[in-house]
């Protein structure tokens, strides 16, 4: 399919971008259609347009943010047929990914702020009996927790799932009270652009929802430093975070990171090993690797090391690669050719390391079109490697074995990163135990299944903040005590 050119929204209006560049469809490498390159005064004019619109929005009433967060998911629902093709092309997700995932989930999570704007701001705390001082006379001192809007939040997000993780920033923020400022990725930014077209077409007010896009650093970094910007919600890599991080900090900006991942996955001698198997593989070639939750370095007791490795070997033979059209395809294209090499070239670092690639290892034959990876497992490893290190963000796993418990959480914890690990054994007890021990921000215990109203951030390289469910709306507010006699 070919989009439409889509404009920049600045203030409730349709504004045309200094420039546009071509997005390309990872599966075809043809053009799916341009997508605008906001310039350095546009990217201003639309954090103050969100400071503008700020006073007035952050005094709406609770049921009015509901209802027009439940206006636009409605509205995302009543083009899902647009949209899902869309996503496709400039993604490269499989249809069965766009959707189950892509599309119906930002909706989702729109509503789930909408109920999220009529959760209760107030927290009244237990009254202190205080004595007189030099400052005040004694009495009953009373006080409350009051949560209020941030003020105007840049939401940044990475390219694997667009709308989802978009919705999952403006959600909470707007159901906060809070005015946004919109930076999608830019390998496909055209489903965000059309999420906040529908958005306004839902009534919010002009300046609430505002959408930049482009390749270049200078509007990006203007969005984060302008001095209006009150917070910055980033999804993405370590390396562009902790740049986030330099720039937001010398005007004290308030964060959330989440950033990158590599999944630490134990798997004990006692484990169900079908479940785990199965576990591993399904997030193995899901969306092609591109996914920071994925249990990427897989830590096995060495007693069932060659079963686990014999099960992911055959499991390989069901992941078909293939065009993101084809219902049967399980593995589609990674994002850009430049991605396909970055990840070929952790797949060589590993061989030359002395690991061994018991499948995959290269591009599909069959396949001389599109940013293809075969799903690749490197066995022999150890912790010190590079693929075993370093995020690869791509369709491959490492196995390192262990010896016994203590083995297995020093291996797991030494990594720079820490946001998504996982633990199986047969023995839940333990199992949690174990978890507890791990320095990562979300463990799963025997699956790989999300519990959306969970927290969700990372430990070390990883990120900064927690995020999901209600803990969502503390991350995009502030704490105000109000402390009064009575």
């Amino acid at each position: 399919m070919t989009s439409r050119p889509y404009p920049l929204v600045i203030g409730g209006e349709a504004v045309e971008p200094d420039d546009r560049y071509a997005i390309i469809n990872p599966a075809t490498e043809q053009v799916v259609g341009e997508a605008p390159e906001a310039s350095v005064a546009q990217a201003a004019s639309a954090v103050e347009a969100a400071a503008e619109a700020f006073p007035a929005w952050s005094r709406t009433t609770p049921e009015r943010r509901a209802e027009l967060l439940t206006a636009a998911a409605d509205l995302i629902d009543a083009h899902a047929d647009e949209l899902v093709p869309l996503v496709v092309a400039e993604t490269g997700a499989t249809m069965r990914t766009t959707k189950t995932i892509q599309v119906p989930q930002a909706a989702a999570r729109l509503r789930r702020y909408a109920t999220g704007a009529l959760e209760p701001t107030l927290d009244p705390l237990p009254p202190a009996v205080m004595p007189s001082t030099v400052l005040a006379p004694g009495g009953v001192i009373n006080a409350a927790a009051n949560r209020v809007p941030v003020g105007v939040v840049s939401c940044i997000t990475s390219y694997n799932f667009p709308m989802v993780n978009m919705a999952g920033k403006i959600g909470p923020a707007l159901a906060m009270g809070n005015t946004v400022v919109v930076k999608p990725a830019p390998q496909d930014p055209l489903a965000v652009f059309r999420m906040v077209e529908l958005m306004v077409e839902a009534g919010f007010p002009p300046g609430v929802v505002n959408v930049v896009g482009g390749t270049g650093i200078p509007a990006s970094e203007a969005i984060v430093a302008h001095p209006a910007t009150d917070m910055i919600s980033f999804t993405g890599s370590t390396a562009v975070g902790r740049r986030i991080g330099e720039v937001a900090g010398g005007q004290m900006k308030r964060l959330l990171l989440e950033l990158g991942g590599k999944g630490a996955c134990i798997v004990f001698d006692d484990a169900d090993l079908k479940a785990a198997i199965g576990g591993i593989a399904s997030v193995w070639g899901f969306h092609s690797g591109q996914i920071c939750t994925a249990p990427t370095r897989v830590i096995v007791q060495r007693s069932v090391h060659d079963q686990l490795v014999a099960g992911l070997e055959a499991a390989a033979g069901f992941m078909k690669v293939g065009a993101p059209t084809e219902q049967d395809t399980v593995v589609g294209p990674v994002i850009t050719g430049v991605h396909r090499e970055r990840i070929e070239g952790y797949i060589r670092a590993g061989l030359d390391e002395g690991a061994q690639a018991v499948v995959g290892g290269g591009r599909p034959e069959a396949l001389d079109v599109g940013f293809y990876v075969e799903p690749t497992l490197l066995v022999g490893c150890t912790n010190e490697m590079t693929p075993v290190r370093e995020e690869i963000f791509g369709p491959v796993v490492v196995v390192v074995p262990f010896d016994d418990e203590d083995e297995a959480v020093a291996i797991a914890n030494d990594s720079d990163y820490g946001l998504y690990s996982y633990v199986w054994s047969g023995d839940t007890a333990r199992a949690w135990q174990v978890g507890t021990r791990l320095r990562s921000g979300v463990v799963g215990i025997n699956t790989l299944q999300r519990n959306h109203e969970a927290p969700f951030g990372g430990f070390k390289q990883s990120g900064v903040g927690r995020d999901g469910g209600s803990y969502g709306l503390l991350a995009y507010s502030e704490l105000q005590g109000l402390v009064w006699s009575s």
